[in-house]
């Protein structure tokens, strides 16, 4: 009986073994450029947006720290104080690195968040493909992670920085923990029970596991929101990594106690400075009950929001009250869908997994701890929304993957998805273009908004419809009477408008009810420097400078103050500490020449007055101080002409314009031209002057008219007598 051949099994080659590992790693790198581009393609538009009236001035445009960029001292002031209530030196730093790079150009800061967003969406897909080696299931969560329109909050707005900035560093903390616990080795340094999938030796698992502590520090040090990332860490235990088994579970707590000593450390610095900032002011005016009632409907309504994701804003006034029967039907909701996971548990552990995720990691921005006047905000969503893509993603997988057709069609309502967010997350993101756009949608989609009417004002005052503005802020105010930041901000706008006496009584408001607050100290001040009461503005300017002794705008109206009531030196030490504060801002640099100028360093007035131009080119003030001065020297007449021409053409109804433009071409001899600009410099002024009226008659003695001359001399004598003057008429009308 014939044998059968034997048949000898070569083994196969290193190249060839090593093939499937390597088409793993192409296609994921595939998957995750696809990823990446479809990000930036669709966060592109965002480069073109503004920076928004609300908060952005307080973490960039007007923090004097942070436009400075990266220096050793903006450095240690960034880890030594916090901004807008919260310590989170990581996320300044990252605004400062932006003004070392772009400067206060939107865009440059825009770029910087949107490559966050891009990178966060390629760590949720590496994270979950590493975890569970579920390729497609893990490319349809981070996709729609990266297109969900409740995100465009987060990285379409610069102040909100800290959301994709912590994201980053607590995903590459999952990363590295599921890593560290891939590797079989505890934090005790012994083999669990169950052996889990082979990994690195002890020596790489360890430093996975202070890897993940460091990112975990980064991260709080960027939001303290990843103070629930130890309960993510058990989380992931349970499933998918599945490392709970009998008498395992305290050694995983165990494990976790460095993660949970620093979110304790960062829980503390968080209350401890919204405490101080009055952030929490809020929350001690309303109930335990009435938080508890807005966390049960904000649950079910960032739920809602996921699923159906329109009418979005960037504010949700806080109701103080919900109705019962909406806190019973969320409470009923939210407490169902727990009771059919936890029924679920063991079948399909990622439904309780990713709804335990979801509420748990809502939690610190939940409103038990109420911060601010919000109900909710969109932004909060942005990690937690990851536990109800993973339960809903994993979910349609169990439902359909025993009928291919099933399959097809959860395919098809993924792509559906997509596409739907894709269309609704540009719409959303062209609402931010600028703030009046931004607030004007807003008011669209909410009811008795007083924040976005405020904030609407504020656009509208930036951009000098002062009108506009006004009308806004009393708005505000009528919904809510004791909004510190709209009266004094009324009062401003009002100052602005030529109604000073009814501007003072809504800061006096605002000082009584945010004594602390420098801004209405501020305003007070400029009302009062318009009401001619420099003593009492000087007074108010000091106060808003211990307050806030950063106020580089302070500073600066300080010095103005000081100037003009003749103490020079302490004029040029405020004006200097402004310009120190805020060297690219073109107005001290105006007020320091003028007070170089009244104690004869006209040199040095001359180059703060070429300062203050390249700062600002259309600076009509600089313009017109530098052409007078010229011109009183009798130099560079011509340039000083022009100068000051081009100041008059900034502001064509300046009467101190017309006049030194008057004055100038009388030095040229052009006495009819300095006629004209100077009538109409009389007809523009606001009240008579006495000087406008001495010019006059020097331009009509020097056209050869004395008697028109000798009466506007006798004018300015009416107003202001002055020895000078009245020389000028005795020998005028000596024969």
């Amino acid at each position: 009986m014939r044998q059968p051949p034997t048949i000898s099994i070569r083994p196969a080659s290193p190249v060839v073994s090593t093939l499937p590992i390597v088409r793993w790693y192409a296609s994921g790198l595939f998957l995750a450029l696809l990823l990446g581009i479809m990000t930036l393609a669709l966060y592109w538009p965002a480069m073109w947006c503004e920076f928004v009236d609300y908060d952005d001035s307080a973490y960039v445009i007007d923090n004097t720290h942070v436009t400075v960029g990266l220096t050793w001292e903006s450095i240690k002031w960034a880890f030594m104080n916090p901004v807008a209530g919260n310590w989170h030196p990581l996320t300044i730093l990252s605004h400062m690195l932006d003004c070392q790079l772009f400067g206060l150009q939107p865009g440059g800061h825009h770029f910087t968040s949107v490559m966050l967003h891009g990178l966060n969406v390629l760590l949720v897909f590496i994270w979950l493909r590493q975890m569970t080696g579920a390729v497609w299931r893990s490319l349809l969560v981070a996709a729609l992670f990266a297109v969900h329109p409740l995100h465009v909050e987060s990285v379409a707005w610069i102040a909100e920085r800290k959301d994709v900035l912590s994201a980053f560093f607590g995903l590459l903390t999952l990363i590295f923990y599921v890593r560290y616990a891939r590797s079989g080795i505890t934090f005790e340094g012994q083999p669990p029970k169950a052996q889990m999938v082979p990994g690195p030796g002890p020596g790489l698992a360890t430093l996975d596991y202070g890897l993940a502590l460091l990112f975990l520090a980064l991260g709080l040090m960027s939001k303290p929101m990843l103070v629930t990332w130890p309960f993510v860490l058990l989380l992931l235990d349970y499933w998918p990594l599945k490392r709970f088994n009998p008498g395992n579970g305290w050694r995983l707590v165990r494990e976790k106690i460095p993660f949970l000593a620093l979110a304790v450390v960062a829980s503390v610095v968080t209350v401890v400075t919204q405490k101080q900032s009055g952030a929490l002011q809020t929350g001690e005016n309303l109930s335990i009950g009435a938080r508890g009632a807005n966390a049960l409907i904000s649950l079910c309504r960032y739920l809602g929001e996921m699923f159906w994701p329109t009418d979005l804003a960037v504010f949700y006034p806080h109701p103080g009250h919900w109705p019962l029967a909406q806190v019973l039907l969320a409470g009923g909701l939210v407490s169902g869908i727990f009771l059919l996971f936890w029924v679920k548990r063991r079948q399909q552990p990622f439904l309780l997994m990713g709804w335990l995720w979801y509420c748990g990691t809502l939690v610190p921005v939940i409103g038990l701890v109420q911060a601010g006047d919000q109900s909710m905000a969109d932004r909060y969503t942005y990690l937690p929304s990851l536990g109800v893509l993973i339960l809903a993603v994993w979910g349609g997988y169990e439902l359909t993957r025993h009928r291919h057709y099933l399959v097809t069609a959860l395919c098809v309502a993924g792509l559906t998805g997509i596409g739907f967010c894709l269309v609704l997350t540009r719409q959303q993101l062209g609402f931010w273009r600028d703030s009046v756009t931004l607030f004007q949608h807003t008011l669209a989609v909410t009811e008795n908004n007083h924040v976005a009417h405020y904030a609407l004002g504020s656009a509208y005052y930036t951009k000098g419809q002062t009108d506009e503005a006004i009308r806004q802020f009393r708005e505000a105010i009528r919904i809510r009477p004791g909004y510190a930041e709209a009266q004094s901000d009324l009062g401003a706008a009002l100052d602005k408008a030529g109604q000073t006496d009814e501007a003072i009584s809504h800061i006096q408001e605002a000082i009584r009810l945010r004594p602390l607050d420098a801004f209405p100290h501020f305003n007070f001040g400029a009302a009062l420097d318009k009401k001619g009461q420099t003593d009492e503005a000087i007074c108010q300017y000091q106060e808003a400078i211990r307050l806030k002794p950063d106020d580089a705008q302070a500073y600066g109206n300080l010095g103005a103050d000081l100037g003009k009531q003749g103490q020079t030196d302490e004029a040029m030490r405020d004006l200097q500490e402004a310009i120190r504060l805020k060297p690219d801002d073109a107005e001290p640099h105006i007020n320091l020449g003028a007070v170089l100028d009244k104690k004869g360093q006209a040199d040095e007035a001359v180059r703060q007055y070429q300062e203050a131009i390249r700062l600002k080119p259309d600076a009509a003030e600089a313009r017109n101080n530098l052409g007078y001065l010229w011109a009183s020297r009798g130099e560079n007449l011509d340039q000083a002409r022009a100068m000051i021409e081009k100041a008059v053409q900034l502001e064509p109804k300046n009467a101190a314009f017309l006049d030194s433009l008057g004055c100038v071409l009388l030095k040229l001899n052009r006495g009819r031209e300095a006629l004209d600009y100077q009538l109409k410099a009389i007809d523009n002024s606001s009240a008579p002057d006495a000087s406008l009226y001495d010019h006059l008659g020097d331009i009509y003695a020097a056209l050869k008219q004395p008697g028109q001359a000798v009466e506007s001399w006798h004018k300015s004598l009416a107003l202001a007598p002055d020895s000078q003057v009245q020389k000028k008429v005795d020998g005028l009308s000596a024969p």
